[in-house]
């Protein structure tokens, strides 16, 4: 595959390590969704159309709690806008028409985009790199963990005791913190980081995050 002949050892370790614990989380979500009443065969379609974690895990949240489907679907799409967001970002660097830009659409998730950005330094062909084998190689782990999760939901007991629940924040943090060079960032990051914990037990989960990804759009706007 020319994308890996062409790719810098070092992207493809951050790619390969990304794509590998956030997948492992996978099993996480396989567990829990069958806890909350799915059967194995949803719980992989979930992850194999849906493939949004945040989306997948308010969907059986929602439900499993007694919600509609439509409330589930609601908190899933509301979820989901921020890939909508990480899109426009990623378009004008993978230049993908016809079939390949609905691949592309279909792995435009958080770590992918991340590990992409994260590349910036090294150019943009290992920015693209980044991208493809981040998105293909969580959507490969992610699906193969959820079926390891859902068939041994009840063997795995809480997800938690497994670490699985640090595993994805861990991540980010790695790939976040050396790009933070200037203090201006690094105020903006903690900032978000305080917004986000003070209305974690006040809102709905996932809105947090969204009103962090606000601020920050806004302080690029004013920069701007």
């Amino acid at each position: 595959m020319a994308v890996v002949s062409a790719t810098p050892a070092s992207t493809l370790r951050d790619s390969f390590s990304v794509s590998l614990t956030v997948g492992t989380y996978g099993a996480a979500f396989g567990a829990a969704s069958v806890a909350a009443g799915f059967s194995v065969l949803q719980t992989t379609l979930l992850s194999l159309l849906t493939f949004s974690g945040a989306s997948q895990f308010a969907i059986i949240g929602v439900i499993g709690a007694g919600g509609s489907a439509l409330s589930g679907i609601a908190t899933a799409s509301l979820l989901g806008l921020r890939n909508g967001l990480y899109g426009l970002r990623m378009a004008p660097l993978l230049k993908v028409r016809g079939i390949k830009r609905v691949i592309a659409s279909q792995i435009t998730i958080d770590e992918s985009t991340a590990v992409a950005l994260s590349q910036q330094e090294r150019g943009e062909d290992a920015m693209r790199s980044g991208f493809w084998l981040t998105g293909f190689g969580v959507f490969i782990f992610w699906n193969i963990f959820t079926l390891i999760g859902a068939f041994g939901a009840q063997a795995m007991g809480d997800p938690a005791a497994w670490g699985l629940d640090a595993a994805v924040p861990a991540a980010f943090l790695g790939l976040v913190w050396p790009r933070l060079k200037v203090n201006a960032d690094r105020a903006l990051a903690i900032s978000a980081m305080a917004l986000a914990l003070i209305l974690t037990p006040l809102v709905p989960a996932g809105i947090p995050i969204i009103a962090t990804a606000g601020v920050a759009v806004l302080i690029g706007l004013r920069k701007s």
